[in-house]
């Protein structure tokens, strides 16, 4: 995936979801994203995917979303585990995949 955006953001319950990183993948498709909040109850990170592959000219960028498990978060601003999401073919059709024309 090249010149994908990425979005990791913190859901709270009927509030905006709060951005917690953001950046764009690497030639080869790699990339890194970091986040913390402080917050008196447990968070749930979402992760979020733009992108336009196997779009043709359509409006707008395919937006795919990944809920992080609860396994991978933890208290303080270093995380003790990292989630590798792995490899995706994002010329699927996910479950639930919206689009997005902002």
């Amino acid at each position: 995936m090249g010149d994908g955006t990425l979005k990791k953001y913190f859901v709270s319950g009927p509030d905006p979801d709060d951005l917690l990183d953001e950046d764009k993948t690497a030639a080869d498709g790699t990339f890194t994203l970091k986040g913390s909040e402080s917050e008196l109850t447990t968070i749930s990170p979402v992760f979020k995917i733009y992108h336009d592959c196997d779009d043709g000219i359509k409006p707008g960028k395919r937006k795919v979303k990944f809920y992080i498990p609860s396994s991978y978060i933890s208290t303080g601003p270093v995380a003790k585990r990292m989630f590798d999401i792995g490899v995706l073919n994002l010329e699927t059709v996910f479950p639930g995949e919206e689009r997005d024309l902002i």
